[in-house]
Order: C-alpha cells, then sequence, then structure tokens
C-alpha cells in the first residue's frame, strides 16, 4: 500500500498523559483507521471503518441552512439552551416515541451532537466512582465519556448469535443493582446494531427500578429498524418517564451529521442541572443547523424510511459477501461485527490484514468494552452504494483466509 508504514499504525500505543481523568481514555482506533484509509488516496479502498453516509439529509434542511447562513439572528450566541423551534420539535419528537408529553421550556435542552449531550448528562448525574451499566460490545466514546465524567462502567455482555445479538439477561441479574447511578444504553446499539426486544427492555427497566438509578436512552439510531421492527422507548413503561433521559441526534436518521445538533430530553429537575453543564460545556449549539434540524425533524418527507431500506440492502449484501467469517446480523443501525477469532487473529492483526491485502479500511474493536471487543472487526455499511459492496468477498477471502 505505497509508503505508508500500517504495522506502525496498528502497534503505536496511547501517548503519554498527565492528568488522571485520562488515564484510562483509549482512543477509539476510527481516528487512526480513517486517517490511514484518507492518506493512501485510493478509490479502490472499501470505506468501511468509520460511521460516515453518502445519502442526503433532508432537501428541507439543506435549504433552511442556506438562508440561515445570511440570517444574523443565527449568527448569536443567544438563546443558551437553545432556539425554540428546534426544543419544540425535540420535544415532540421524543413525546411521541415514548407516548410521553414533555414540556419544551424546562424538559429539553439542545446539544452540540449527540455525544456532547450524553457527556453533559454524565457530568450532571454522577459522583467520582458511581457506577454506570453499558452493554458490551459498545462504542468506545460510550465508555471514555463515563470515565470522563468520574463513573465506572460496569459491563452486562451482548450474546452473538446466528440470528443476531441478544442481551444476557442472567449475568444482568447478577449484578447487584444497588452500585449502579445510571445504565447508558443504546437500541440499536453501535457497533453490534443490537435491538433490544420488549422483554430485554423489560429486563433493564427492571433492573434500572430497582438500582433506582436513571435510564439513559441514547438514540441516535432509534428508527434505523430492520424487517419491520417498531421503536420501544423505555419511557414507555410504566412508571419510567421520570427515571429517563432521552439524548438524540440529528446525525444518523437525518444523515445531518456536519450540523451537529442533538437534544437531550426528561424531568425538569435534572433537565435543569444538564443546563448548568452545558452552558459550562459548549456554552452554545451552533445557529445556522438547529433550525435546519428542526425543519428536518418537523419535515413529514424526511427520507427515514427510504434511508432504511437502502442502509438494510447495503447490510444484507455486505453480510452476504463475508458469509466464510462469522458474521453477527445487525438488526438495525449502520454496522455490524465480524469475529475473527477462529481465523487465528484479533481485531487489530485482522484490520491490518483487510487494509494490506484486501484494499478494506475496517476497525479493529480493541477498547469497545471487555476484553472480549478485541476479536471483533467492524464493517461500516452505511456509506459504500451496492455497487460497491457487491463482490467484495474475494477481498476479505484474500485478506483473512486464503494466504
Amino acid at each position: 500500500m505505497g509508503e505508508i508504514d500500517t504495522d506502525k499504525i496498528f502497534t503505536q500505543k496511547d501517548g503519554g498523559m498527565s492528568v488522571t481523568r485520562l488515564e484510562h481514555i483509549t482512543r477509539i482506533g476510527v481516528e487512526q483507521m480513517g486517517d490511514l484509509a484518507d492518506s493512501l488516496d485510493d478509490i479502490e479502498v472499501l470505506r468501511l471503518e468509520n460511521l460516515d453516509t453518502d445519502l442526503r439529509p433532508p432537501q428541507s434542511a439543506i435549504n433552511f441552512t442556506k438562508q440561515a447562513v445570511e440570517d444574523d439572528d443565527a449568527n448569536s450566541y443567544l438563546p443558551f439552551f437553545g432556539l425554540d423551534p428546534m426544543r419544540q420539535a425535540a420535544a415532540n419528537l421524543v413525546g411521541k416515541q415514548a407516548d410521553q408529553e414533555y414540556d419544551w421550556k424546562t424538559e429539553c435542552v439542545i446539544s452540540a451532537g449527540g455525544l456532547s449531550g450524553i457527556l453533559n448528562v454524565l457530568l450532571a448525574i454522577l459522583e467520582p466512582g458511581d457506577q454506570v451499566l453499558i452493554t458490551d460490545p459498545i462504542y468506545v466514546g460510550l465508555i471514555n465519556r463515563i470515565r470522563l465524567a468520574g463513573g465506572v462502567p460496569k459491563f452486562v455482555p451482548l450474546l452473538p448469535t446466528d440470528g443476531g445479538w441478544r442481551l444476557d439477561v442472567e449475568a444482568l441479574v447478577k449484578l447487584e443493582p444497588k452500585k449502579f447511578r445510571a445504565a447508558l444504553l443504546m437500541s440499536p446499539a453501535m457497533p453490534t446494531g443490537a435491538v433490544f426486544t420488549h422483554d430485554e427492555w423489560a429486563a433493564l427497566i427492571n433492573f434500572c427500578q430497582k438500582a433506582d438509578c436513571w435510564l439513559i436512552n441514547n438514540t441516535a439510531m432509534e428508527r434505523i429498524l430492520f424487517d419491520g421492527r417498531k421503536v420501544i422507548h423505555p419511557a414507555s413503561f410504566p412508571e419510567m418517564r421520570e427515571r429517563v433521559i432521552t439524548v438524540g441526534s440529528a446525525s444518523k436518521e437525518y444523515r445531518m451529521i456536519g450540523w451537529r445538533v442533538g437534544w437531550v430530553i426528561g424531568p425538569a429537575e435534572i433537565i435543569a442541572d444538564v443546563a448548568r453543564v452545558s452552558i459550562s460545556n459548549v456554552v452554545c449549539q451552533t445557529g445556522i443547523a438547529m433550525g435546519a434540524a428542526a425543519t428536518a425533524i418537523n419535515d413529514t418527507n424526511d427520507g427515514i424510511a427510504e434511508s432504511v431500506a437502502i442502509w438494510q440492502e447495503r447490510h444484507d449484501i455486505l453480510l452476504n459477501e463475508v458469509a466464510e467469517l462469522k458474521a453477527i446480523p445487525a438488526h438495525g443501525g449502520w454496522s455490524f461485527l465480524v469475529d475473527v477469532s477462529p481465523l487465528g487473529y484479533d481485531g487489530p492483526t485482522a484490520s491490518r490484514r483487510l487494509l494490506d491485502l484486501g484494499k478494506i479500511a475496517a476497525t479493529p474493536m480493541k477498547n469497545w468494552g471487555s476484553q472480549e471487543s478485541k476479536k471483533y472487526v467492524r464493517l461500516v455499511y452505511s456509506n459504500e452504494p451496492v455497487e460497491r459492496l457487491r463482490g467484495s468477498g474475494h477481498r476479505f477471502h484474500k485478506a483473512l483466509i486464503y494466504s
């Protein structure tokens, strides 16, 4: 692959850290793979490493953004907690999904993207040493944010099956709930594409009720569901409205990654604390982006259903291309995982071989959960058209099976 030293890229360690809060903050891996794939400047490289998408945002959002650039009101710090139309749209969206009503003035804060909102929530609810329940494997960025906020991530496994991922309910029951301050949950989850069933949600909710803890619901991909699955929102369960904090984003469902707009919805008392953190952190959101995100949410022609159909087709095609490998199907989202351990590899080794021998950029899952995560490689299907995914199986075979 030219003059790029891939061995150095895949083996470099986390750099020196001078403060204790960064002691357990690990690299996510995507930043390395993305930079490496970009540096190759090779159109033949199949870009399966990063959660981008080539599907366009709603046209109404694009049009609004163009107009907002010329709007002086959009060039302002105010209002600090989000434009009124954006807060109204977000509160209505979450309320519809949860079958609840939320007061946009007191129960909604707009954030600079979903992950910024999650960090703000964690900073608002955690004391140093508080435990946070999270599934395994899971996005390392969520794990890192728990640690940055002083929390301790505690994993409950997702179990791989031929039909997809299932929550390890038996392992969940064995945990001592009273030690937990929160559960940070995502369905569909990233990177697995795991979608909780009603019974799995019930088990998680039962755990949170016993723990008397918060349930942070990361809804970044809530409606990116395959095979007719329906949204199940934990706040719709009895006695859960006052326990659930919903964090959403325009990035995935509305394909508005560059706009950096998210929202936090929940009980007024805790949202007031989240607002205090927010104004001390990012301060305010992107003025020209919020109105566009509100427009997308309110647009009946938002393109979500059509996009989900395209993403599922890509998922199905790529899954078929890697049929020789131990791939675990996703039930939603933008990616699925391949277990490379039966082939004698760990994730970083397989990822390096895929790039060197197959011209496939794929992120190894080291640090994305427990030690078990390092045996996986993630394949993202949201950003490559079916024409490039079809026939890619020989590349995987060449890189991982034939030597």
